[in-house]
């Protein structure tokens, strides 16, 4: 945890965003693994965390907005918890660390929701993302299961997106801290991406870095030859001579702050000619699109920039072709980069997406595109000093998208798509880095992970 003023502070902002009702934030519960003994790793909430720092399963807080009140409900261990877990902390020893006075079991829960909502007041609640939450609100709001996401608080929502899109020092700090744990599993990535090896192999490895320098890794890992699918979860090739492998991986810390860093590296360590070619073309519109940021720019601006970077480099590799202002325009691009430039991060790897990415990622002011691959942009809005955010550019050859645009006659003005057939063997290249938007400017974040050519390349053959 952090000191509890930190905690303090985050409910008391809150109060300011929200005059009336009370605010329910459940915390996660123990989720067995295949029998009810045997557990997943726990994971708490990121927005019960946020206000309340607190660790354990079967947690609950409230903060009330009419009497400037906050709680802690929980159960205190009992002597069979003491057994398995040894001496246990009291639950107002537990809330007194994120500056919480009052508590009770959690059975009163139940008691508070029940009073708020007799007395007329409005139950603010975050939309749930698992079952047994959504179970949980219906038993304590009185209502249907059906009706629990639908009746979530817009302004509750609104509200902490607000607060948590703004990083303070600590949180700034333990993201870097993540950074640096994934600095050593991407480098690890690298050496081991040799000829003859199974990608499993590479996977295992530096998901075990992420668990014993931090906490589990921030997602699943993504790593594959295959790297023109986009989330390859499948770690099942042997790595070939001439192939390209993908690495998207990061790690949480034990404040369950992210890192998502990705690499993309020759197998066997060194580049050939057309690995380059495209390589560079990714690391230009990785590094344009770094170099734009500032608070003030949208981020949908900043994600055409690297757009146009891409349509620019691939015009002279000889795949695009045509004016650059009309096949940005069209949007012709999204045949090689159909994903959005980036995300922000925090406490999740897709930080506050849970709450919707129109609420997270846009605004009144910036609209979410229809266009296909346009859409997929997680984050279009203006940036503001304090964000942490990911650039991740990409180009992939996917056959089964290149044979669907080609049939239907799709960007014909803007590719050749004679020479992209020479290319439904290559893959795909991404290209990711943590950033915070400053004041001025931007810091990438963390101890900087090799990725021009040459130093892929040094650290793969060292």
């Amino acid at each position: 945890m952090f000191k509890k003023e930190v905690y303090v502070e985050r409910r008391n902002r809150l109060k300011k965003e929200i005059k009336s009702g009370i605010a329910l934030f459940l915390g996660n519960v123990d989720a067995a693994f295949n029998y009810p003994a045997n557990q997943y790793h726990f994971r708490q909430d990121s927005h019960f965390l946020y206000f309340f720092g607190l660790q354990n399963p079967g947690f609950a807080g409230v903060i009330d907005f009419d009497n400037d009140k906050d709680y802690v409900f929980g159960n205190d261990f009992d002597i069979d918890d003491i057994i398995w877990m040894g001496v246990q902390p009291k639950v107002s020893d537990l809330a007194a660390k994120a500056g919480v006075e009052n508590t009770a079991p959690y059975k009163e829960l139940a008691q508070i929701i029940a009073k708020a909502k007799y007395e007329g007041k409005k139950v603010h609640y975050l939309p749930p993302y698992r079952g047994e939450t959504i179970i949980e609100l219906s038993n304590l709001l009185g209502i249907a299961n059906a009706d629990v996401k639908p009746g979530v608080s817009v302004e509750l929502i609104s509200a902490v997106v607000k607060l948590k899109e703004i990083k303070d020092d600590y949180e700034i700090a333990e993201i870097e801290k993540a950074v640096d744990i994934a600095y050593e599993m991407h480098t690890t990535s690298m050496k081991m991406a040799m000829p003859g090896t199974v990608e499993q192999e590479i996977a295992g490895t530096i998901e075990g870095i992420s668990l014993a320098k931090g906490g589990p890794v921030s997602f699943p890992i993504i790593l594959s030859q295959d790297g023109q699918t986009l989330h390859n979860h499948n770690h099942d090739n042997v790595l070939e001579l001439g192939r390209m492998m993908v690495t998207d991986g990061g790690a949480e810390t034990h404040e369950n702050y992210a890192s998502d860093i990705t690499r993309t590296v020759p197998v066997g360590g060194k580049f050939n000619e057309r690995q380059a070619e495209i390589y560079q073309i990714v690391l230009d519109a990785n590094m344009a699109a770094i170099e734009a940021i500032k608070p003030g720019v949208k981020y949908r601006d900043i994600h055409f920039l690297a757009a146009r970077v891409i349509i620019e480099g691939l015009k002279k590799a000889g795949i695009m072709k045509g004016d650059t202002d009309e096949a940005l325009k069209a949007e012709a691009h999204t045949l090689f980069m159909p994903h959005g430039l980036g995300h922000q991060m925090g406490m999740d790897v897709h930080d506050m997406e849970g709450l919707g990415e129109d609420y997270v990622g846009y605004d009144e002011n910036t609209k979410r595109a229809t266009t296909f691959g346009t859409a997929y942009l997680r984050l279009g809005k203006e940036l503001k000093t304090g964000m942490v955010l990911t650039v991740e550019p990409g180009i992939y050859f996917i056959p089964d998208l290149i044979d669907q645009f080609k049939a239907e006659g799709k960007f014909t003005d803007f590719v050749n798509y004679d020479k992209v057939e020479t290319y439904k063997d290559f893959g795909g290249i991404r290209i990711e880095d943590d950033i915070l938007v400053t004041e001025t400017g931007y810091r990438v974040l963390g101890k900087p992970i090799p990725k021009t050519i040459a130093e892929v390349e040094a650290v793969m053959n060292s």
